[in-house]
């Protein structure tokens, strides 16, 4: 009778043991009572009543990532691709994720494929390979609408690999290595372009700077010519002056017994003067004044000496 009672008591430790839940961090429990859904357990320890409640699914809250192999697409100018996508999703709602559709995943992985092919049919070759962003916000838009009454939050969707057919990849390479070419022969012409008027300006610069040298050059020496021929003008004039106060006082020391013609001589010489005034290539001088101009040279070359 005693072995009885302990090994009843043993089994009712060993029931309630096993009716013990202790729910994890990131995890919800789904309990149904009598095959009926009862409640959602969240983190922390809880009982179920024996025989009566089970857990009927274990669900995880973290963001999980699904990545399905590559499938083929057709574009709309009938090129066949093969892309593969990767999805990153929630559970939000664990009691729609358990009854709101039966094998979520496989679900999620069918109508990814079906959007995919929706999406890219509507493209040409040219939209799908420049287009990526457009394509992952509309396969993330349309999944998560569709997915909401299962209780899945889709957050991100990526098109990791879009491969088109072999000829399709050789004339894409060959049409990139063209564009390269040009785009290579494009910058060579601007740089000798460039090159070309720089030396252009160059050659410029330096013709103008020799003009505006040889410009400076021609007015110095201008000047220097000038000035040169104004103190030769100012010393022959100073002779002249020089000569004619010589003969002045020549004349003053003359013999006194013939003023008149003395000064008669001089304004002769002075008349003679005016007349030539630097013109003259020839003038015709009295046989009497011969001597007086004789004796003005003789002064002349005197001054020219001293100077």
């Amino acid at each position: 009778m005693e072995g009885f009672i302990i090994a009843c008591i043993a089994l009712v430790v060993i029931i309630i043991i096993k009716n013990i839940a202790v729910v994890q961090q990131s995890r919800a429990y789904v309990i149904e009572r009598l095959g009926a859904f009862h409640s959602i357990w969240g983190v922390g320890l809880h009982f179920k009543v024996p025989f009566i409640d089970r857990i009927a699914r274990r669900v995880s809250l973290k963001e999980q990532v699904l990545d399905y192999p590559p499938q083929p697409v057709i574009t709309k100018d009938n090129v066949t691709m093969q892309i593969d996508t990767v999805v990153y999703f929630q559970i939000t709602d664990p009691k729609l994720y358990a009854y709101g559709v039966e094998q979520p995943m496989a679900a999620m992985e069918t109508l990814t494929a079906t959007t995919l092919r929706n999406i890219i049919g509507d493209l040409e070759l040219d939209q799908t390979l420049t287009s990526r962003d457009v394509v992952n916000t509309k396969m993330r838009a349309i999944l998560d609408e569709a997915t909401d009454p299962w209780g899945i939050k889709v957050n991100r969707v990526e098109l990791k690999n879009i491969l088109p057919p072999h000829d399709i990849q050789s004339s894409m390479e060959k049409q990139m290595k063209a564009e390269r070419d040009r785009r290579q022969a494009i910058l060579q012409a601007e740089g000798q372009k460039k090159s070309a008027i720089l030396i252009a300006e160059g050659e410029k610069e330096s013709a103008i700077l020799r003009a505006d040298a040889e410009k400076q050059a021609a007015i110095l020496k201008a000047e220097a010519e000038q000035r040169a021929a104004i103190l030769k003008a100012d010393g022959e004039a100073q002779a002249i002056r020089m000569v004619q106060q010589a003969l002045a006082d020549s004349l003053a020391m003359l013999n006194e017994k013939s003023p008149n013609e003395q000064v008669i001589k001089l304004k002769a010489i002075q008349a003679m003067e005016k007349v030539a005034d630097g013109k003259a290539t020839k003038i015709i001088i009295p046989s009497e004044m011969q001597g007086l101009v004789g004796m003005a040279n003789g002064l002349v070359e005197g001054v020219k000496e001293d100077k």
